[in-house]
C-alpha cells in the first residue's frame, strides 16, 4: 500500500486517497470562479472550491466562442 493512502476499514480491498485540497469560497459565484484570478482553468480543472462546475461551463463557453471566431475567420478567408 502507498503512503498516499488513507488506512482500509473493515470490509474494504481498495485503499482509498486522501480528499484534495478544497476551500470554501464566499462572496458568490463571480468572487468563487475568479478566486485565482485570471485563471479560469485552476478552478475548473483542479475542482478547489465549490464553483469548479461553473467554472467548467464558462470555460467551455470561452472556448466554443474563440473556437467558432477562428472557424469564422477561415470561413470568411477561405470560404
Amino acid at each position: 500500500m502507498s503512503d498516499q493512502s488513507l488506512p482500509l476499514r473493515k470490509g474494504e480491498r481498495i485503499p482509498r486517497k486522501p480528499l484534495p485540497k478544497y476551500e470554501e469560497v464566499e462572496g458568490g459565484l463571480v468572487a468563487g470562479i475568479t478566486a485565482h484570478g485570471i485563471k479560469i482553468w485552476k478552478v475548473a480543472l483542479d475542482d478547489e472550491n465549490q464553483y469548479g462546475p461553473h467554472a467548467m461551463i464558462a470555460l467551455l463557453i470561452l472556448m466554443s466562442t474563440f473556437t467558432g471566431a477562428i472557424l469564422g475567420m477561415m470561413w470568411a478567408f477561405f470560404g
